[in-house]
C-alpha cells in the first residue's frame, strides 16, 4: 500500500487576475463626474432669490405669531390685575363687616358682663393664687440650688486657701532656715559673705557632716567588734582555768 498524493497545484493570484482580463465597469467614472451638466450663472441667481423669498416668508410668519402672543399676554395680565383689585376690595369689605360685628358683640356683652363679673372675678382670684404658689415654688428651688452652689464654691475656696497657706508656711520655714544658716556662717566669719561664698560654704559643711557621720559609724562598728573579741577571749580563759582546776584535783 502506497501513500496517497495530497499535493495541490499552486496558483499565482496575479497571473490569474491578468488571465481574467479587465474588470467590468460598475458605476460612474471620474470623466463622467467632470462632464456632468452644470447650471448657468442666471440659473444660480434665480435659485438664490427663491431661497431669500422663503426666508422672508418665515420671518413674516414669526412676527405675526409674536404679535399674537403679545396680545394674549396683555389680556392675561389685565385679567390678573383686575382679579387682584377685586380681591383687595373684598378683603376691605370683610374687615369692615368684622369691625361692625365686633362692635355689636361688645355692646351685647357689656350687658351680660355685669352678670358674669362675679364669676370671672372668682376665677381670676384662683388663677392669681395658683400663679403665686408656682412662683414661690420656683423661688424656693432657685434658692436651694443657689445655696448648694455657694456652699460648693465656699468649700472649694477653703480648700484652695488651705493649700495656699500650707505652701506659704513651707516656703516661710525654708526661708527662715536659710536665713539662720547664713547668720551662723556670718557670725563664724570675719565679715559679710556673698551668695556664692555662702553656697560654697554650705556644700563644704555638708561634706564635713557626711564625713563625721561615716567616721562615727566606723568607730561604732570597731567598738562592737572589739567587745565581741573580748567576750570570746574571756570565755576561753574561763574554760582553761576550769580545766586546770579539774586536773589538779
Amino acid at each position: 500500500m502506497g501513500k496517497r498524493d495530497n499535493r495541490v497545484a499552486y496558483m499565482n493570484p496575479i497571473a490569474m487576475a491578468r488571465a481574467r482580463g479587465p474588470a467590468p465597469n460598475s458605476g460612474p467614472t471620474i470623466q463622467d463626474y467632470l462632464n456632468r451638466p452644470r447650471p448657468t450663472w442666471e440659473e444660480v441667481k434665480e435659485q438664490l432669490e427663491k431661497k431669500k423669498k422663503g426666508s422672508r416668508a418665515l420671518a413674516e410668519f414669526e412676527e405675526k405669531m409674536n404679535e399674537n402672543w403679545r396680545k394674549e399676554l396683555e389680556k392675561h395680565r389685565e385679567k390678573l390685575l383686575s382679579g387682584n383689585e377685586s380681591s383687595s376690595k373684598k378683603k376691605e369689605k370683610k374687615k369692615k363687616e368684622k369691625k361692625k360685628s365686633n362692635r355689636l358683640s361688645s355692646s351685647s356683652s357689656s350687658s351680660s358682663s355685669s352678670d358674669s363679673s362675679s364669676s370671672s372675678s372668682d376665677s381670676e382670684d384662683e388663677d392669681k393664687k395658683q400663679g403665686k404658689k408656682k412662683r414661690k415654688k420656683k423661688y424656693r428651688s432657685s434658692r436651694k440650688s443657689s445655696a448648694s452652689s455657694t456652699s460648693e464654691s465656699e468649700s472649694d475656696s477653703k480648700d484652695s486657701t488651705k493649700k495656699k497657706r500650707s505652701k506659704e508656711d513651707y516656703e516661710k520655714e525654708k526661708e527662715g532656715k536659710n536665713h539662720r544658716r547664713k547668720r551662723k556662717k556670718a557670725d563664724r566669719g570675719d565679715g559679710p559673705l556673698s551668695s556664692e561664698s555662702l553656697s560654697e560654704s554650705d556644700q563644704t559643711e555638708e561634706v564635713q557632716a557626711k564625713k563625721k557621720k561615716n567616721n562615727e559609724d566606723k568607730d561604732k562598728t570597731d567598738k562592737t567588734r572589739k567587745r565581741k573579741k573580748h567576750k570570746k577571749h574571756g570565755k576561753k580563759k574561763k574554760k582553761k582555768i576550769a580545766g586546770s582546776n579539774s586536773d589538779s584535783e
